[in-house]
């Protein structure tokens, strides 16, 4: 939503609402694992939303077909028939974790089975590595990936503009893409597989944010914003001849080429003094409607206007909906309605207070009505109503005083569509969620408008802590922008986010392990308390007050009995007190700035890290002592945390890839630690309920181990590990925190940069050991049980699930499923799986990983296929020379 976002993903570089098996984004080369694995259930912990959204894109040729992509969380697809969206770049790896940022997305209006997303998240030495084009012949189920020589900004200042890809929409193999950084227009000819610069597009653009940011963030040349082709100077199968391009430059923003970009020029008339961040081009009647802003976005904007362009005439109209001076807003969210052409929208987007405003005209823009207006100052009349009852937390607890309403319209919506088919449903994009309305059309009839959330499934939260008590809710979430939540139950939006005081960021939480009621978070405000308390497990909160020099919110600890509390705040020292924090001292021996963390077990007993160094203190928090243990990282990330029930146990990960990095363990309240060998990296560690038959607590970690980059599980205390994601389900970056469920084996929270909280169920019920794995022979004997399921299905193509459940009473150590397609099926691709297809015949087998299912155990594994006629489901299948039940 803010700020707040951009840190968290330079934090991570300083260091699906999906049952079964979502997209896969090949990657050329990827290692498998040498490291046993199970089958893993993983869906989000419904927030729903909580992020911005600065693109929804609609397919013109094919009805219910949208897109959205964000700004750090990956792109999704609409599912119209439960109306939720479908994660589309979970299978983002963690070298690449840039490329959950989308700074573009094209739907093929030609074959709508085709959709393009251009991917990386900063253009500046935050994202290490260079942008992407992604191309998928299947909706976003499967990609296929041209790396780009230079660097993309889903992330950076000027992200709602666009859309900056474009597809021919007469020649689909012909596309353009716009660079920032100077880089230029560039283009394909060849679906996306290969690019070119333009070499004779005269300009780059110039405008920068803030020319004097060292950093390289806000001084970045916003470049090439947006590119619009005219359908109608073109027929099937020709090159659309008359392209428009927009450009970061207020003296020379919109650029056209008549002959298929063979020749560029500057379009003549044209307004200067503001950034076009948007062109929607009505070819039925004949004008490029621009709406304009003397700020890149999506937070800032003054001035604004909006323009029609008659691209037979030359004619340039200003239709903007108020006058200059009393706009104090840019415009950017812009869209028409394809079933009655002249109906304009636009929003003004930076309008923070007291809300947003969206305009809406029916004549071409000569005329214009508003989504609300005044009646006598400060009261409003609204056109709309507003039920966010599916997410309550949207209204932040607030009792805004007029002419501010809780919840608000929205803030930052650059991303504003009619649905193409569809005049009465509008989607637009806020810096929280997806709104949306389905009778658009009480606009004009002098009704109201009901607007809703429409954004299940789309999780959009970065996560930097979370905690999941022995008594009381599951979980507890440390959240940016949004704070963080009490999940009572995972399947449920919770009513609101953490409130009295509501940090625009958590930091860090921590609850006291034998009085689980009590909890403390601490995170960042622009004024107020950056500390709080709760006595109820979270579900209400009291602040604390702060130490002088206080700026933000750093990590926080309880002791074990709650009687006290350890603060490593942003701006001060480490401070500590007794009671809820009326009071602080400052603490001794320890630097500032160090991760703080208690003993779960001695109440008195609190630890610290900081640059290599370990620290405990005895006395509560009072003093410190550096620890003589050695060879720990020398960088600052790193996560520590003690073991539950056992004093002393301490467990610490984190390094750079540089230097020294990998996961350690004392058991002497930090005087010495072990390096665990069989860990190449690790950057978390929780703990969760034991195995069946274990001594000791579950171990989990976001790390690499045998040459593998995942989420590993072990039961037996670090000595064998196992995998328990699966290259389709990776997230980018996981790296803030992890943490297992105390009271149901198996379940682990999982953080990430962007996707929000991710939990995962096993299938392994009784608490099997880890291992190594081979390769076994598929050799099973034994009943067995499939359940196939088509998860989506479009015209010539669909994707399915297959649950293959071992229902005898012996193991199997390795297994091959065969049937047979009834429809003239064929498997696209497959994951989770080897396969191979003769005729209508597929033999799908275990891969090295998955090969081992225990009696009552299941395994799964997805794929993508093409069909025609009818996609009828196999009735048969056998497993080796056995018939299955089918389910």
């Amino acid at each position: 939503m803010r700020r707040t976002r951009i840190l968290t993903a330079v934090l991570a570089l300083a260091a699906g609402l999906i049952a079964g098996s979502p997209p896969v984004l090949a990657a050329s080369g990827s290692p498998r694992t040498t490291v046993a694995a199970e089958s893993y259930t993983w869906k989000n912990a419904r927030i729903d939303g909580g992020g911005f959204v600065p693109g929804i894109v609609f397919n013109r040729k094919e009805k219910n077909l949208a897109y959205a992509r964000t700004d750090i969380g990956g792109a999704y697809r609409w599912q119209e028939s439960s109306r939720t969206w479908t994660p589309l770049l979970d299978s983002v790896g963690w070298a690449d974790w840039g490329h959950t940022g989308v700074v573009s997305l094209a739907s093929d209006s030609v074959d709508p089975n085709k959709v393009y997303a251009a991917v990386g998240t900063y253009t500046n030495s935050w994202d290490p590595g260079n942008g992407a084009v992604l191309r998928s012949g299947d909706r976003g189920a499967s990609w296929q990936k041209t790396d780009l020589p230079f660097k993309l900004g889903g992330n950076m200042p000027g992200r709602g503009m666009g859309e900056r890809i474009a597809v021919d929409p007469n020649r689909d193999s012909v596309l353009y893409l716009g660079a920032p950084s100077g880089k230029g227009l560039w283009r394909s000819t060849d679906s996306g597989v290969t690019w070119s610069q333009v070499a004779n597009f005269p300009n780059v653009g110039n405008y920068q944010q803030d020319p004097t940011d060292t950093s390289g963030y806000a001084s970045d040349n916003q470049g090439i914003v947006w590119v619009t082709f005219d359908e109608s100077t073109g027929t099937s199968g020709a090159a659309t001849k008359t392209i428009y391009v927009g450009v970061a430059d207020k003296d020379n923003a919109v650029y056209r080429s008549t002959d298929a970009g063979a020749t560029w020029s500057r379009l003549a008339g044209q307004p200067t003094g503001y950034l076009a961040h948007k062109g929607v081009l009505d070819a039925v009647n004949g004008y490029l409607y621009l709406a304009y802003s003397d700020k890149g976005g999506p937070y800032d904007g003054g001035k604004g206007r909006l323009w029609r362009y008659a691209t037979a005439t030359g004619t340039w109209t200003d239709i903007s909906p108020v006058a200059e001076a009393d706009t104090y807003y840019g415009f950017s969210g812009l869209t028409i309605d394809r079933q009655r052409p002249g109906t304009v929208m636009a929003t003004a987007y930076s309008s923070w207070w007291p809300d947003t405003q969206i305009f809406r005209s029916t004549n071409s823009g000569a005329a214009w009505t508003k989504a609300w207006d005044y009646t006598s100052y400060p009261n409003r009349s609204n056109r709309f109503t507003m039920d966010v009852s599916s997410s309550p937390w949207l209204t932040w607890g607030a009792n805004p005083s007029p002419p501010e309403q809780a919840p608000k319209l929205g803030w930052m919506t650059e991303a504003l569509e009619i649905d193409p088919f569809n005049s009465s449903r509008m989607m637009y994009g806020t810096g929280a969620t997806i709104y949306g309305t389905e009778n658009l059309a009480n606009w004009d009839s002098g009704g109201q408008f009901t607007v809703r959330p429409m954004v299940q499934g789309l999780e959009e939260t970065a996560v930097n802590d979370l905690a999941s008590p022995p008594a009381g809710a599951p979980l507890l979430s440390a959240l940016g922008d949004i704070g963080g939540f009490r999940h009572t139950d995972l399947t449920k939006v919770p009513s609101m986010m953490f409130t009295s005081p509501n940090f625009t960021t958590t930091t860090s939480l921590d609850y006291a392990e034998t009085k689980p009621d009590t909890v403390v978070r601490v995170g960042d405000l622009d004024s107020g308390p950056h500390v709080a308390f709760s006595t109820d497990n979270g579900a209400n909160w009291f602040a604390g007050t702060d130490p002088s020099g206080v700026s933000g919110g750093g990590t926080v600890a309880a002791s074990a009995d709650g009687a006290r509390f350890v603060w490593s705040p942003a701006g001060a020292g480490v401070q500590y007190t007794t009671g809820f924090g009326t009071s602080w001292s400052a603490s001794s021996g320890i630097p500032a700035g160090a991760v703080v963390e208690s003993d779960r077990v001695d109440a008195k007993t609190f630890y610290g890290f900081k640059s290599g160094k370990f620290y405990v203190s005895s006395d509560g928090g009072a003093t410190f002592t550096a620890s003589a243990a050695s060879g720990l990282p020398s960088g600052d990330s790193v996560r520590f945390k003690a073991l539950p029930g056992v004093k002393g146990d301490v467990w610490l990960a984190g390094g750079a890839s540089d230097g020294t990095y990998g996961l350690w363990h004392s058991t002497d309240s930090g005087a010495t630690f072990g390096k665990l060998s069989s860990v190449e990296q690790a950057d978390t560690i929780g703990f969760g309920k034991a195995a069946a038959g274990a001594s000791y607590q579950t171990l989990y970690t976001s790390a690499k181990i045998a040459g593998v980059r995942g989420v590993f599980r072990s039961t037996d205390k670090g000595v064998t590990w196992t995998r328990i994601n699966d290259d389709a389900h990776q997230w980018g970056w996981t790296g803030g925190a992890i943490t297992g469920d105390p009271r149901v084996y198996g379940r682990v929270y999982v953080s990430t940069n962007g996707r929000g909280v991710i939990y995962g169920d096993t299938s392994d019920t009784g608490g099997g050991g880890g291992g190594g794995g081979t390769d076994p022979t598929p050799t099973p004997t034994g009943a067995c049980a499939v359940t196939y399921t088509i998860t989506n299905q479009w015209s010539g193509g669909f994707q399915a699930d297959v649950k293959l459940t071992n229902t005898g009473t012996s193991a199997w150590s390795g297994w091959s499923l065969n049937w047979a397609f009834a429809g003239g099926q064929s498997v696209s691709q497959l994951w989770n799986a080897d396969y191979t297809q003769s005729g209508s015949t597929v033999t799908a087998k275990n891969i090295a990983w998955n090969g081992n299912v225990a009696a009552g155990s299941s395994v799964g594994f997805g794929f993508t296929g093409v069909w025609s006629g009818t996609n009828a489901r196999p009735t048969a299948f056998r497993l080796g020379d056995r018939s299955c039940t089918v389910g």
